[in-house]
Formats: C-alpha cells, sequence, structure tokens
C-alpha cells in the first residue's frame, strides 16, 4: 500500500485514495465472491464511464458481493510501484488483485490493450490465461471492444458480450454454487469456463465448442439497474456531472455505426423513471448538472415534457440539464423553446460528410434545410458556437467531397454574421472513417495514414483563412485502432510486444509512439495493413461467431448498396 507522503508527491494523488462519497465500504472478508472492476485508463476517464457505475452499484448491491475498483495509474505512479514493490490495489479495501476471485475489465476502446496488460503486470497476474490455475483470480472482460474480442483472446478467460447487467448477476451464480470446489482445485478451470459458457452472451476462447454467441442486452430498461449511489470523485474528472440514461441503441440507420448494432435493439426507458432517477442521484450527490444520455437522445420519444419536467424541477437548485448533439428538428416547432432554457453553451452536429450525395451513401438523415432554419433561430436567441463532426476516408470520396466539408462550414459561420453582425465560432472534428466489424462497411478498406494526411492537409489550406478550430484524430492511432477492431488472435502477440516496449496510454497522443508498434508487427511477422483490406463478401470474418441481433444478410444488403 502506497503511503499518504509517497502519494502527495504524485500527480493528482485522489485518483488513488479511494473514499469518495456513496463509495462501497463492504467487509472484504466476509464476502462470499469478491469482484475487482478495473478501466484501463487513467481514473478520470474510467469514473466517467457509466457502465463502470452501473455495474460497481448492481454488484455490490448482492449481499454476499463485494465489488471493489481499480484504474491504470499514471506513468509516475506506475514507475513508484515497480521501483519499490507496492502492489497495484484497489481503491476500496487496498488488496492486491490476485486476493480477488474476479477480475473484470471493461474495454471500451482498442487503443487501452496495453494498459490492459500493465494491469495484470502490476496485480502480479500471468498475461497467459492458460497459465493461471485456480489460485488465480478468473479474468473476464467486456463492453465495447468485446464486439471482436479475438485480438485479446490469449489474455482473457471469458468475455461478457452484450449487456452486463443480467449475465454479470447470472455469473456470480454459477461461481457461488461452485467456489468451493473450485479454489479448493476440486474443480477444473476448465470445467468452471464450460459452466459458464451455458450462459447465453458469455465467450471463453478456450472452447473449441461455442459456435455462436449472442449478444445479450437488456429487454426492458424500466427494469434496468440504475445506479443512484452515485459516486462523487475529489478530483474533476472527464464528465464530472451526473448522468441519466434515457435509452438505448438508435432508431436510425448509419451504415457505417457500430454502436448502434452493439446496443441494439432500440429501447427507452419511461419518463417517469428518467425523473426518479434525477431526483434521487441528485439528493444523493449534490451535482449541479443533469446529462441525459443516450445515441440518438433526440429521438427520445416525450423529450420536450421530460425537458420541460426536469427544468422546473431543477431550476431554483441551481442545477442545469444537458444534451448531447442533438438532430436539427429537435430544435425545430415547439421544442425551440425548451431548448433555448437549457445553458447555452454551444452546439454540437454531426452532418459526417459535406455533400447530400455522401450522406446518401452513409445512410446519415441530415437535413440541410432544415439545419440552417435552426442555426438561424439559435443565433439569434443567442448562441454563438457551433461544433460540427466530419469524417473522411469514405467510399468513393472525391475532392469535391472535401470541397463540401469547406462550403459547410463557411456557410455555418457567415449565417451568424447575417444575423448578428459577427461570424459564429466553428469547431470542426474530423475524424478518419474506420470500417468497424458488425456494421456494413467491416468488409471495407480503410485508408491508409499517408492518403488521409493529404486530406487532411487540403482541409486545413482551405480552412486557414477564418478562425475556425480545427481538429483531427490522429491518423495513425485511427489506423492502429482500425487495426486492432478488425484483427484476430494473431494480434495478441502484437499488443505483448508493444508493451514490453514501453508502450502504455495509446490512446493519448503525448504518449503515443506508432514506431514502436510497427516495430512490434515486424517482430511478430505480421502486417499491420493486411487488416485493414478489402475483404470479399463472402470471406469469414474473425468476429463471424458474435450474433448482434442485426443480421448478417442485412448488412451484406446494406453493403452492396455501397461497395
Amino acid at each position: 500500500m502506497i503511503n499518504d507522503d509517497v502519494l502527495l508527491g504524485l500527480k493528482k494523488p485522489a485518483r488513488y485514495t479511494g473514499g469518495e462519497w456513496n463509495s462501497s465500504n463492504k467487509d472484504f472478508e466476509a464476502a462470499g465472491i469478491t469482484f475487482a472492476l478495473g478501466f484501463p485508463d487513467l481514473y478520470e476517464v474510467g469514473m466517467s464511464n457509466l457502465g463502470i457505475r452501473i455495474i460497481y452499484s448492481l454488484l455490490n448491491a448482492l449481499p454476499d458481493v463485494v465489488c471493489e475498483r481499480f484504474f491504470s495509474p499514471d506513468l509516475d505512479c506506475e514507475a513508484l510501484i515497480r521501483e519499490r514493490g507496492y502492489p497495484l490495489a484497489t481503491l476500496e479495501s487496498r488488496r492486491q488483485l490476485k486476493e480477488f476471485d474476479i477480475v473484470g475489465l471493461s474495454l471500451a476502446y482498442e487503443l487501452c490493450y496495453t494498459n490492459v496488460l500493465a494491469l495484470l503486470d502490476l496485480g502480479g497476474i500471468p498475461f497467459d490465461a492458460a497459465q493461471r490455475d485456480h489460485t488465480f483470480p478468473l479474468i473476464i472482460g467486456g463492453g465495447p471492444c468485446s464486439l471482436n474480442p479475438e485480438p485479446l483472446c490469449s489474455f482473457f478467460d471469458l468475455f461478457v458480450i452484450g449487456e452486463a447487467e443480467e449475465v454479470v448477476l447470472e455469473l456470480m451464480d454459477v461461481y457461488r454454487r461452485r467456489k468451493a470446489e473450485y479454489r479448493a482445485g476440486r474443480l477444473s478451470k476448465q470445467d468452471l469456463l464450460s459452466a459458464c459458457a451455458q450462459l447465453k452472451g458469455v465467450y471463453v476462447p478456450s472452447l473449441a465448442t461455442q459456435q455462436t454467441v449472442q449478444k445479450r442486452f437488456i429487454a426492458s430498461m424500466d427494469a434496468a439497474h440504475v445506479p443512484l449511489d452515485w459516486l462523487v470523485p475529489f478530483i474533476q474528472i472527464v464528465h464530472d456531472r451526473i448522468t441519466v440514461e434515457v435509452s438505448r441503441g438508435c432508431p436510425n440507420r448509419c451504415r457505417f455505426c457500430q454502436a448502434r448494432n452493439q446496443y441494439y435493439p432500440y429501447r427507452n426507458r419511461s419518463l417517469d423513471t428518467v425523473i426518479t432517477a434525477a431526483q434521487e442521484t441528485y439528493r444523493r450527490t449534490g451535482y449541479d448538472e443533469i446529462s441525459l444520455s443516450g445515441l440518438s437522445v433526440s429521438d427520445y420519444p416525450g423529450l420536450k415534457i421530460l425537458l420541460e419536467r426536469l427544468i422546473d424541477l431543477f431550476r431554483e437548485k441551481g442545477v442545469s440539464v444537458s444534451l448531447p448533439s442533438v438532430k436539427s428538428k429537435l430544435m425545430l416547432g415547439e421544442l425551440s423553446e425548451v431548448i433555448a432554457r437549457i445553458k447555452k453553451t454551444g452546439l454540437t452536429f454531426a452532418p459526417e460528410a459535406g455533400t447530400e450525395q455522401m450522406r446518401q451513401r452513409l445512410a446519415k438523415d441530415f437535413d440541410l434545410e432544415e439545419f440552417f432554419v435552426v442555426l438561424q433561430q439559435a443565433y439569434q436567441a443567442g448562441y454563438q458556437h457551433v461544433k460540427l463532426y466530419f469524417m473522411i476516408g469514405l467510399p468513393g470520396e472525391t475532392q469535391a467531397d472535401l470541397d463540401g466539408i469547406v462550403e459547410l462550414v463557411h456557410k455555418v459561420s457567415d449565417l451568424r454574421r447575417s444575423v448578428c453582425g459577427r461570424a459564429a465560432e466553428v469547431h470542426i472534428s474530423v475524424n478518419a472513417l474506420i470500417p468497424k466489424p458488425h456494421t456494413a462497411f467491416q468488409w471495407m478498406r480503410m485508408e491508409d495514414p499517408e492518403t488521409i494526411r493529404v486530406k487532411q492537409e487540403y482541409l486545413k489550406d482551405k480552412l486557414r483563412a477564418r478562425k475556425f478550430k480545427l481538429s483531427f484524430h490522429h491518423r495513425q492511432m485511427s489506423f492502429l485502432e482500425g487495426v486492432f477492431s478488425r484483427g484476430d488472435r494473431a494480434l495478441g502477440a502484437v499488443v505483448q510486444a508493444a508493451y514490453k516496449k514501453g508502450c502504455r496510454f495509446d490512446g493519448w497522443q503525448e504518449h503515443f509512439v506508432f514506431e514502436r508498434w510497427m516495430e512490434a508487427f515486424s517482430e511478430c511477422g505480421l502486417q499491420p495493413q493486411d487488416y485493414l483490406r478489402q475483404r470479399d463478401l463472402q470471406e469469414p470474418l474473425p468476429w463471424d461467431f458474435l450474433d448482434t441481433g442485426v443480421p448478417k444478410e442485412l448488412l451484406l444488403s446494406e453493403a452492396r448498396k455501397v461497395l
């Protein structure tokens, strides 16, 4: 355990202290099952993850289960742990990871994979699942990256595919009934994993008998667990507010969107349940902002009534209500008056492409005429800032599509000048398209970093004259994300080689070292670009054994309209 004097020498020592408001304080020794819940990134990122909060609250609601948290230590803390031989410990009881029955890791982003190995290493847990017997905890993975778990298969005992709320409770039942035999060595690990594999939504990589694994999802959002005991950190985190989930899934069918199929089908939480969750979470925390969460909050039925009630309930308490990016049509008609009452921090829209022809190829519903009517109303209501999201490297993209981005940005800025005499401040975020698994684009080639660089430079040159704030996602990071999202089991060796070269926090630009990754690929005899090639529509894909509920035939039909 790191003592307080040592902690004071670290950046943001409150990352490692625990004891936050509403954190669990259950008796570790008296627990029937102990569960260490981890996120392979910094505390302030992991504590902003809604999934972590849901599972933490859900498991600690079980009388015989203790669930405690751990996150990736920053580089200064990791160096200290290695130098002084401190064990990586959980925040609640300061127990080492290998003292727990189960270690669960949420895999939100492909570029956190070396951090996964760092956590296992610092916890004294062997990387290779085949080398871990009953004396080590079971290592479970879940989250968005489990839609293609193959690159991490050698490190994990099992994966939860889909929404974990129901699955994790069933896993606790399986483990509870067999724990005594297993921990005593009378039940083999493979037999325990075979029992777990009988559950829908559980994938055990070491079992050759599993053919198709069906994704799990909560049938009713009103029955889904709501983490009312919302933890309040001692330091500012990325999303430092109350988040209330209003829906899962999305009624739209953008061909590039993996999240839509990840959270399929589309489900809404009832208005009364949302209101109750907001009130109760506020009562237990005192936060001054409540954010509504969902892939497409704009499509939530009864949104006007919900916003009106929330605003009225929290106005006198000084609590603001915020929304993520919205559709233009949301701000037309009666809703425009309600939206105008929300804190004017800026508006966010996602046209995704610069031309209508390209938006049709993406199946992106974005009405330009409607959009500019909304913008004019917003500028008249006092909005000054607009953020726009675009993608490049799209199928069939031409210079005309890039010019369309430039033209649209200029029109957005100039419209405010015509309304109130000053141009709008426009923030433009441009990402390279990553053709992800379980989408209509999963067979498509991803453009190489050099081609993306040329397009980025073109946009920079065309948008340089104005004071636009233009940002690009790091093209080599996008390249690597594409490789691992579309990868197979051979990539596990690359992750391990990169980790040994010092790769950490690869999702952070200041830590990302592309050359180390290229060296790791070379040492493993693999060409990363092979994973980003165009694939034949009949070719077996590494993730084909996962059933998201969206038929592959439907994806093929959509792909044929574009490819």
